[in-house]
C-alpha cells in the first residue's frame, strides 16, 4: 500500500460560504415595538399574501410579565412593498408609513390593533407625509406634516387617528425646512432657510406669531433637540463658535448665550435623550471609532450597566419602552452579528429573548470590523473600517473599496450584511470616512465643498494606496462598489483613476452633476442654493462640474462595470444611469445594467435585493478572482 503524505490542516479553517439569501433576506421576526401600557407587543415578519412575494407586515401579540403569550395576530396586508416603519400610538393604535414603488411619497396609516380597521391619514397622490409628534398625552391625535398644499414645503396638521380629520396648526410661509414641538405637542419653533442662511424662529405659544431668534449661515448648526421640561428653554445641538457639535441649552430671552451641557473634543454629538416620565436628561450619544454614550442620570447608567452584565460582549441599544419606563426592548449586536432582541423588565430583572435577527449567519464565522486611520495626501486624517476575510492570510487579497453614500453622512462600526457577505466570499473590504463625512466637526465637513471628484475622491484613492502599501491588497485585484454618492465615487474612480480598479459596481449613483441637480424632488428646492454652494453652481462653476461629471468623460472608462438603478428613484433619477450605459454601449464597452421598475433609491423588495447581490457576486468573482 503506497504511503501518503499527511495533509497539514490550516491553522484557521476557511469559513464555509453561507447562502447569499441568508445575508440579505428579511428577518423572520424583527422591528419590535411596545404599546404604551406594555401589554401588547408589535413586530414585523414576512408574509406572502394573494400569491405575491412575502412582504414585511405588522403583527401584534399579548404580553404577560414581559413575555409573549398566545398567538400573534396579523394587522396589515401589504403585498407590493415591505412596510418601512411603524410605532404605537397609545395602547391600541399602530401607525405605519408606506410609499409606492420607492417614490418616497410616504403615506401615514393608522390601524386599530383590536379591530384591524385601518385609515390612510394622508390619502393624497404625489404627496410626502411624515409624523412630527405622536402627542403621547392626546389619545386621539398626532401631528403630521405633508406637502399637499405646495410640493416644495411642508405644513403641520393635527390629525385624528380614528377618523383622519385634519386641522392645520402651522402653515409654512415658504421657507420653513423643519418644525419643533414642545413637551405639550405645541409647535413652538421652526427652522427657515433661504438656502445659504438659516434662521431659528420661536414663539411662546401657538397663538403667538413666530419671531426670529438666531440667524447663522448654513455652515453653523443650531439644531433644537427638545424643550427643557418647563417648556421655557430648549436643548440644542450647536457648533456656534466651535468646531464640534455640543449639547447646549438656549434661553429665548438671551438667544446669543449658550449654556454648555456636554461636548467632546474628538467628534460631534449625534443625539441626546431624556426620560419623559421622570423629566430628566438621560444620555448623549456620539461615535468615535465605535458608538459611545455619556450618562447624565444615575438611573439610566445603572440600567445600561445591568444590561451589559446580562449581555456581555455585545453593544446595546434600547429600541423601545412602555410609558411607565419599566419594560424595555433591547438590541444586542456587534460587528459580526445583527444579534438578538430582548424584553427586559426592571422590576424583576428578567430578560426574555424575543428573536435572533439572523440565526443562519453564525457570529463566530464572520469577520471582525477593525477601525483604521490613514493620512490623505494633503495631511487630513481619514478614519475608516477594514474588514479582512476570516481564515485568510491578510496579504495580496482581492479587495473591494466601499465609499459611503450621502456624501454628508458617515460609516460606523457595527454589523453590515454587505460587508460580511463580501468578506465571506474572500474579499477584504475598506470603508473610509472621506472629507465631508459627518461627525468629525465643521472643518472636516467644509473641506469637501466643491470637491466632488477632486479632494474627496483623492481621499478614497489614498485609502487604496494605503491598502496596497500595507501589503493587504493585490493591486491587480481591487474593485469599487458604492450606492448614491458612493455610486458617484465609483464612477469617478473608474473615470479619473482608471488604472486603479479592475471592476466596479455603481448602485443608484450620480453620474452628471448638471442633470442631478436639475432632477431633485420639489421639496429639496428650498435647499438648492446650499447645494450649489457645497457642490457647485451649474453656471459659475460650469467648468469644474463638467470636469468632474463621469457621464461627460465615459471615453476614459475601460473598467468592467455593473450598474443597478430603481426606476422610481426621486433622488438620483434613472437618467443618471441611462446616460452612462448608453454612452458606453455606443462605444462598444459592455456594461451590465439592472433596472427595477418597482424600486426607488436602493432596492428594498427581497427578490430584487437577491437579484442585485447575485449579479454583484458573480461580477466581482469573475473579475477579481478571490
Amino acid at each position: 500500500m503506497p504511503l501518503r503524505r499527511p495533509t497539514l490542516p490550516h491553522t484557521t479553517p476557511l469559513p464555509k460560504k453561507y447562502p447569499l439569501k441568508d445575508f440579505f433576506r428579511n428577518p423572520d421576526r424583527g422591528y419590535f415595538r411596545l404599546a404604551d401600557d406594555g401589554k401588547t407587543l408589535g413586530f414585523m415578519q414576512p408574509v406572502a399574501l394573494d400569491d405575491q412575494p412575502a412582504r414585511m407586515n405588522i403583527f401584534v401579540q399579548a404580553l404577560q410579565n414581559a413575555q409573549p403569550v398566545g398567538e400573534p395576530r396579523r394587522l396589515t396586508s401589504e403585498t407590493a412593498r415591505d412596510i418601512s416603519n411603524f410605532f404605537w400610538k397609545g395602547d391600541d393604535i399602530v401607525l405605519y408609513q408606506k410609499d409606492f414603488g420607492g417614490d418616497e411619497n410616504f403615506h401615514v396609516l393608522a390601524v386599530n390593533a383590536q379591530t384591524g380597521v385601518a385609515h390612510d391619514l394622508t390619502p393624497y397622490e404625489n404627496v410626502r407625509a411624515g409624523i412630527e409628534d405622536d402627542l403621547p398625552d392626546d389619545p386621539d391625535h398626532v401631528l403630521i406634516s405633508h406637502n399637499q398644499r405646495d410640493p416644495q414645503v411642508f405644513d403641520v396638521y393635527r390629525v385624528n387617528v380614528h377618523t383622519g380629520a385634519a386641522v392645520l396648526v402651522a402653515q409654512n410661509p415658504g421657507n420653513v425646512v423643519g418644525w419643533q414641538t414642545d413637551h405639550a405637542g405645541k409647535v413652538r419653533a421652526a427652522i427657515t432657510s433661504d438656502g445659504l442662511d438659516t434662521t431659528l424662529l420661536y414663539r411662546d405659544n401657538e397663538a403667538a406669531p413666530f419671531k426670529p431668534l438666531i440667524t447663522t449661515d448654513y455652515r453653523t448648526t443650531v439644531s433644537p433637540a427638545f424643550f427643557t421640561f418647563d417648556d421655557r428653554k430648549f436643548y440644542a445641538l450647536s457648533n456656534r463658535g466651535r468646531d464640534k457639535l455640543a449639547l447646549v441649552i438656549i434661553d429665548p430671552a438671551t438667544p446669543d448665550q449658550e449654556e454648555l451641557i456636554f461636548a467632546t473634543d474628538e467628534v460631534d454629538l449625534d443625539a441626546a435623550g431624556y426620560s419623559r416620565k421622570r423629566r430628566v436628561l438621560t444620555v448623549a450619544a456620539y461615535q468615535t471609532d465605535k458608538p459611545r454614550r455619556h450618562y447624565f442620570d444615575a438611573q439610566t447608567e445603572a440600567l445600561y450597566q445591568q444590561l451589559e452584565s446580562l449581555l456581555p460582549g455585545y453593544d446595546l441599544a434600547i429600541q423601545g419602552l412602555n410609558r411607565n419606563e419599566d419594560t424595555f426592548i433591547v438590541a444586542a449586536y456587534n460587528d459580526r452579528t445583527p444579534g438578538a432582541r430582548y424584553l427586559f423588565q426592571t422590576a424583576t430583572g428578567a430578560l426574555h429573548k424575543l428573536a435572533d435577527i439572523n440565526p443562519s449567519i453564525p457570529e463566530a464565522e464572520m469577520s471582525p470590523v477593525q477601525p483604521i486611520r490613514y493620512t490623505s495626501r494633503d495631511g487630513l486624517e481619514i478614519h475608516g473600517y477594514l474588514t479582512l476575510p476570516a481564515g485568510r492570510d491578510p496579504k495580496g487579497l482581492p479587495c473591494i473599496i466601499n465609499p459611503h453614500g450621502g456624501p454628508w453622512a458617515r460609516d460606523g462600526w457595527g454589523y453590515n450584511p454587505e460587508i460580511q457577505f463580501l468578506a465571506n466570499r474572500g474579499f477584504c473590504v475598506l470603508q473610509m470616512n472621506f472629507r465631508g463625512s459627518t461627525g468629525y466637526g465643521r472643518r472636516f465637513w467644509e473641506a469637501s465643498f466643491g470637491q466632488w471628484g477632486l479632494a474627496m475622491q483623492d481621499d478614497i484613492t489614498d485609502g487604496v494606496r494605503w491598502l496596497i502599501d500595507q501589503g493587504i491588497a493585490d493591486p491587480a485585484r481591487i474593485g469599487i462598489y458604492g450606492g448614491s454618492y458612493g455610486g458617484y465615487a465609483t464612477l469617478a474612480g473608474i473615470t479619473f483613476t482608471p488604472d486603479l480598479y479592475a471592476a466596479a459596481v455603481d448602485y443608484v449613483g450620480v453620474s452628471n452633476l448638471f442633470t442631478f441637480m436639475n432632477t431633485i424632488p420639489p421639496y429639496w428646492k428650498p435647499l438648492l442654493a446650499k447645494m450649489y454652494d457645497m457642490v457647485g453652481h451649474p453656471e459659475h462653476d460650469q467648468e469644474r462640474l463638467a470636469a468632474t461629471s463621469p457621464a461627460l468623460h465615459v471615453d476614459r472608462i475601460r473598467t468592467p462595470l455593473l450598474i443597478a438603478q430603481g426606476a422610481q428613484d426621486p433622488r438620483v433619477n434613472k437618467a443618471e444611469s441611462d446616460q452612462v450605459v448608453q454612452a458606453l454601449r455606443e462605444r462598444g464597452v459592455e456594461v451590465q445594467y439592472l433596472v427595477k421598475d418597482n424600486e426607488g433609491h436602493g432596492f428594498h423588495n427581497d427578490e430584487n435585493k437577491f437579484e442585485f447581490y447575485e449579479a454583484m457576486e458573480a461580477f466581482f468573482v469573475a473579475h477579481l478572482k478571490p
